[in-house]
């Protein structure tokens, strides 16, 4: 029996806002709950809705520049830079700028649409 998992082939989730989302381990690729970690691209101009999840999210830019609004502060990350954004903290995830942003997202337990709790 292995005692890893190579990821070959990550679930790409499907959006309708340009965005890429690759899940390398998680809920959708490995069943696993408690963890999640996948590779995305925002594009120029992209953000969600706020959300307060009830995971910790970790945040790593790769390339380009990612804006979050967290409770009232914001804070730009670029490249090479990481956060941790604690569960249950109110959020809103943008890129406004004029470049795509590719990053490593971590979620703990993992991402679920059940946990994520977007505003309408």
């Amino acid at each position: 029996m292995k005692k890893y998992i190579l990821q070959k082939s990550p679930f790409v989730v499907p959006t309708s806002d340009g965005k890429l989302i690759e899940e390398h381990h998680g809920l959708a690729t490995t069943n696993n709950s408690e963890i999640s970690i996948a590779h995305m691209i925002a594009p120029p101009g992209w953000s969600e809705p706020f959300q307060t999840p009830k995971f910790d999210e970790y945040t790593y830019i790769i390339c380009g520049k990612k804006q979050f609004i967290i409770e009232d502060e914001c804070i730009i990350l670029e490249a090479g830079q990481s956060i941790k954004i604690e569960k249950n903290t109110r959020i809103q995830y943008s890129n406004p700028f004029d470049e795509p942003c590719e990053y490593i997202a971590i979620c703990t337990p993992a991402f679920s649409m059940d946990l994520v709790n977007r505003e309408d």
